[in-house]
Formats: structure tokens, C-alpha cells, sequence
């Protein structure tokens, strides 16, 4: 079994990525597998070398260790290239110049109803998706109606608790509540879920371990998977790490910086008790 931990250095790792690295971890461990780290740096105007050091440091500390050369994103544009011609090759793909404000419009428009909200955001109406446009600097998209007439219905399997057990998902669905979405951005070259599909077969992972904010986003994910011709891993969706107010930590709950609580003399094992594991 080979999982993996897969931050972005655009920020300090916070106690939620410390309970997702050591769950992880313990899952590897557990099955006398491996544990991966993979620096998620797609992002290059908002990720930092300074944040990517930290996180070794942190992990390290953590009592954690992986592999070398650990894979960063950022290395991967070929590959990512290449799956986006092989789509395109399908006719699966459509180039869309629209933007947040535009669908945001769109949406609202009276006719439209309320927008539905999907895994990736609110449902993109379609705006471009029959325009024909051939600008290089346009967002390229999935067209999930032709998508789904190759792939038919698509799934995983869910080891983790929250959802565990077999998950289809039939292509009215897909089309309808997923719709089509951003397979590479204009000032990225690619996205999250085209990148992590594409990464996680290269690293031969067969177990995604990640938070359960992440769990709808996998229908994307096993629909690219299909089309492409990539291993189906199984998945393994963690509870979130909250604050007081019951929301999820991000980059900007600095309070709950690994690095802060390091700073104040904290421990290993208290960062454990902290995020509910036994130390």
C-alpha cells in the first residue's frame, strides 16, 4: 500500500495538516506499506520556498519521514501537458474565457434559478462550452457531457469511516451537480484535480488519504481517471480539524501554526492529544 501527504507551500502547515500527515502515516505503517510526501506547488505566485522548508521541518519533527527526491508539482508541466492533449485528442475539452464575474452573472440571471453548488463550486452554466473559442489563454474545461458518453458511470471505493463502502456515480448526475469544470487555468497551465490524478498514478499511490472536504471532489477525479486510462486508488477521507466555532482550520488560522506551537515549547505527543490521536 503506498499513501501519501500532499501539502501546498503557501502557508504554514496548520494542526489540521499534522493530524492528516500522522493519519497518513499510521495508515502506511498499519499495512506495512509507504508514506510519500508531495509538495502540491501549482500554485507558483502564492507558494514559497521559505513554506516548503518549513514543512519539511515541521514533518520531521512530527516524527514523520518519505522517500527522496520528494515529487513537487511544480517539476510536473510535461505530464500534465500531455494529459490535457489526450483529452483534447478525445474531444472531451473546450477552451472558456469567462470569468468569476461573468459566471457569477450568468447565474444569477432570474431564469437560472438558484445556482447549484457543486464539488467544484457553483455548476458552470456552459457559457463557452459550443463557442469555439481558440484564444491560448483561456481556461481549458471539461465538457462532462461528452466526458460521460466515453466513461459511462464512474466510482471508488471509501475505506475511511466517514463514507465507508462502494461510491458510483451515474453520468445524469455528473453532469448535472459536477458539470464542467476547470482542467487548467489560465495563469497555472493546470489544476488541482487533473494534477493530483495525473501524480497519483505516476507515484503508484492505492490509497488517497486526505480530508473529507475533498470527498465529493473524488466523482471529478475517478471521471478523469477513467478517461485517461489511470489506476482507480482507494480512498480515505478524514474527519477536518476544527476551531471553536466548528470551522475547518486553513492557512490563514495562524494561531494553530505547527510551527507556533514548536515555538512555545509544545511536544510531538501534545500535537498528537491536540488533534485526538493517541501519542
Amino acid at each position: 500500500m503506498i499513501t501519501r501527504f500532499a501539502p501546498s507551500p503557501t502557508g504554514p502547515l496548520h494542526l489540521g495538516h499534522a493530524f492528516s500527515a500522522l493519519t497518513a502515516d499510521a495508515l502506511a505503517r498499519k499495512a506495512g506499506g509507504r508514506f510519500l510526501l508531495r509538495i502540491e506547488d501549482i500554485d507558483t505566485a502564492r507558494s514559497t520556498p521559505a513554506f516548503e522548508t518549513q514543512i519539511y521541518d515541521d514533518l520531521r519533527w512530527l516524527g514523520l519521514s518519505w522517500p527522496e527526491p520528494v515529487l513537487r508539482q511544480s517539476d510536473r508541466r510535461p505530464a500534465y501537458d500531455a494529459a490535457l492533449a489526450s483529452l483534447e485528442a478525445m474531444g472531451v475539452t473546450y477552451r472558456c474565457t469567462c470569468t468569476r464575474g461573468d459566471i457569477r452573472a450568468a447565474l444569477a440571471a432570474p431564469q437560472e434559478g438558484a445556482p447549484l453548488i457543486g464539488p467544484d463550486g457553483p455548476v458552470y452554466p456552459g457559457t463557452c462550452r459550443d463557442a469555439g473559442h481558440d484564444h491560448p489563454g483561456a481556461a481549458i474545461r471539461l465538457n462532462m457531457t461528452r466526458a460521460v458518453a466515453i466513461t459511462g458511470a464512474v466510482g471508488f471505493t471509501e475505506i475511511g469511516p466517514l463514507h465507508s463502502g462502494r461510491h458510483d456515480f451515474a453520468p445524469d448526475w455528473l453532469c448535472t451537480q459536477v458539470g464542467d469544470v476547470v482542467l487548467a487555468r489560465r495563469d497555472i497551465g493546470t489544476s488541482y484535480h487533473l494534477a493530483v490524478c495525473v501524480d497519483d498514478a505516476a507515484q503508484d499511490v492505492t490509497l488517497v488519504t486526505r480530508g473529507a472536504d475533498l470527498f465529493e471532489a473524488t466523482a471529478i477525479h475517478a471521471v478523469l481517471q477513467k478517461l485517461l486510462g489511470l489506476p482507480v486508488p482507494d480512498y480515505h477521507h478524514h474527519r477536518l480539524i476544527r476551531d471553536e466555532q466548528g470551522k475547518r482550520l486553513a492557512k490563514r488560522d495562524a494561531s494553530r501554526a505547527i510551527a507556533l506551537y514548536r515555538a512555545e515549547g509544545a511536544t510531538p505527543d501534545d500535537i498528537r492529544r491536540m488533534v485526538g490521536l493517541d501519542s
